[in-house]
């Protein structure tokens, strides 16, 4: 009997060493699979028989210990190793490795975690397993902010998406000459005398435009139904953008003054002293009570100085229905306004990425003890209305030159029409401008956050997960974010092979978040995590296993000859 249960005994080892031996085959196997966990095997004692329960010591005897014999060995379980491989550079962005704990998030047939991050993206630019699982991780709202909370598949549609911004900030920079002249002026032009068709009568702001002549020739009308001009002005020497009227039967000509101060772009808003009140208006002949001239009067400073030619207010057919000469400004002087004065232009974008000019003028206001004050006058001819205007302000600097505050520092272009949105909001910084002693005023932008239109040719993942994409118009997007999930038990994951696990039942259920929350590890992009395989450690093992597997075998052979030698008393 005793001989018999040796034979068992010996198969025990010999199923424990062979379970032994294929696990670390595996392992060893493995030794080069991406972020493949290495397992272990533990034994245990089978079961025991006991020969003699032992007995306590009592007053005259010492008591006896129990007499068990073992009946050999199993596998109490098999490990893995969840400790961290090796990060090895690959330099391809789609390749991932975790940092730390946790795991990736596939979804195929069903929900799986690797840490297996040698990734793709398809043909469909999704992120992919090797095996074709879609990558799991946080979408994005319209406005490119993450989405927590909603696992879907991350998208990187390179070459497919586009994007443009509209300017929100703009910055200008600078230096705005403290020992120029203040600006005392503004441009006056006149029209020649008008009276109303046939003479008599002084026209006045309701006055209908097919009913307006010149008193050169009162006979004849100046505008007629249908007609269609063009007003093409000059400021500071630049020419403004076109602006097109359309003459209607109900056209009076307050219509006619409003259109000439809108595409002049001139700003009623201000009216610095000594100069008259800026804008378009009528103004009766003090030697014919009959007739009354167009005022034409600009802003301040000589980069704001208007200029009318022959042509600059023409029907299609070349008729120029005014002519206009320089007044005088109300300081006494000619038209041309004096006072120091610079002008830039820049870009900005609406949401559309449409590029918009802007076209600023600073002049210098006011000088004072306590400082110099500087308006700016901000005009845009891509403004769907005709208006150019679209906002004015003041800077103010101390004694040394340094801005102290600025009022009206927002400007706003309407596009209306466009499919953009509208208005179009800019803040104008000008917290780097200064008011220095110097030759000349300068004024220059610097840096808008605006872009236009860019398609997505290149994309990074952070430590945190976010899939950042860059746009061929220098935008940087968030794209999505990939996703980790943790256990509070990872040793009870089921393996499914291929590098894949799924929950068990002591696996706890996943902690979704993102990298670098809730203990989830770090990402690094560019790499791969290694396995964990340690091949002398593995050697060692395999050594062991196999000195086992022979003792046992050794165990089977002493046993069946000495079975043999019994057998062989019998005959």
């Amino acid at each position: 009997m005793a001989l018999t249960s040796a034979l068992f005994t010996g198969l025990s080892g010999l199923d424990a060493n062979q379970t032994k031996l294929n696990v670390v085959g595996n392992n060893i196997a493995n030794v080069n699979t991406v972020a493949f966990k290495s397992s272990r095997v533990l034994f245990k004692p089978q079961f025991y028989v006991t020969d003699a329960g032992g007995s306590p010591p009592t007053g005259d005897f010492g008591g006896t210990n129990p007499s068990q014999r073992g009946l050999g060995s199993q596998v109490a379980s098999i490990e893995k190793d969840f400790a961290p491989g090796s990060i090895e550079p690959t330099g391809r962005a789609t390749d991932i490795a975790i940092d730390g704990d946790g795991f990736f998030i596939v979804q195929g047939e069903e929900q799986r975690f690797t840490r297996d991050g040698s990734f793709k993206v398809n043909a469909s630019n999704q992120l992919v397993t090797t095996g074709g699982d879609f990558v799991q991780g946080f979408g994005v709202d319209a406005d490119f902010n993450i989405v927590p909370g909603q696992l879907q598949n991350v998208i990187i549609p390179i070459g497919s998406m586009t994007a443009a911004k509209a300017t929100e900030n703009v910055t200008l920079e600078g230096n705005l000459n403290a020992s120029g002249e203040v600006a005392s002026g503004a441009s006056v032009l006149l029209s020649q005398l008008l009276t109303e068709l046939g003479g008599g009568a002084a026209p006045t702001g309701s006055t209908l435009l097919t009913n307006l002549a010149s008193t050169d020739d009162s006979g004849v009308a100046l505008f007629s139904v249908g007609q269609e001009l063009t007003l093409s002005g000059k400021k500071g020497g630049r020419d403004l953008t076109d602006a097109a009227f359309t003459v209607e039967a109900a056209t009076t000509l307050d219509d006619l003054l409003t259109f000439l101060q809108e595409g002049l772009g001139i700003n009623t808003t201000v009216v610095p002293a000594p100069t008259p009140t800026p804008g378009v208006t009528l103004e009766v002949d003090g030697t014919d009570p009959d007739s009354v001239r167009l005022v034409i009067v600009g802003n301040t400073g000589e980069e704001n100085a208007l200029a009318m030619a022959a042509s600059a207010f023409q029907s299609v057919g070349g008729a120029s229905p005014f002519t206009f000469e320089d007044g005088t400004n109300a300081a006494g002087d000619e038209s041309n306004p004096a006072g120091e004065s610079v002008h830039t232009s820049f870009l900005v974008y609406d949401s559309l990425g449409t590029p918009l000019t802007v076209s600023l003028t600073a002049v210098f206001e006011e000088a004072a003890d306590t400082g110099n004050v500087w308006r700016f006058y901000a005009e845009s001819g891509d403004d769907t209305d005709v208006d150019l205007v679209t906002g004015t302000g003041t800077l103010t600097f101390d004694t040394e030159g340094r801005l102290v505050s600025s009022a009206g520092s927002t400007i706003t272009l309407d596009r209306a029409v466009t499919g953009a949105k509208t208005p179009l909001t800019v803040k104008l910084d000008f917290t780097q401008m200064t008011s220095l002693t110097s030759r000349d005023s300068e004024l220059v932008m610097t840096r808008q956050d605006g872009s236009a239109f860019g398609t997505l040719n290149s994309f990074s993942i952070g430590a945190d997960g976010t899939v950042s994409g860059s746009f061929s118009n220098g935008l940087t997007r968030t794209l999505g974010q990939v996703a980790i999930a943790t256990f509070n038990n990872p040793q009870g994951l089921v393996d499914r092979g291929g590098n894949m696990y799924t929950t068990g039942p002591s696996s706890s259920v996943p902690v979704i978040s993102a990298p670098l929350t809730l203990g989830a590890g770090a990402l690094r992009a560019g790499a791969l995590e290694l396995s964990n395989v340690d091949l002398s450690e593995e050697f060692i093992n395999l050594i062991i296993a196999t000195t086992g597997f022979s003792a046992s075998s050794r165990v089977i052979s002493t046993s069946d000859q000495l079975i043999r030698e019994l057998l062989s008393t019998s005959r």
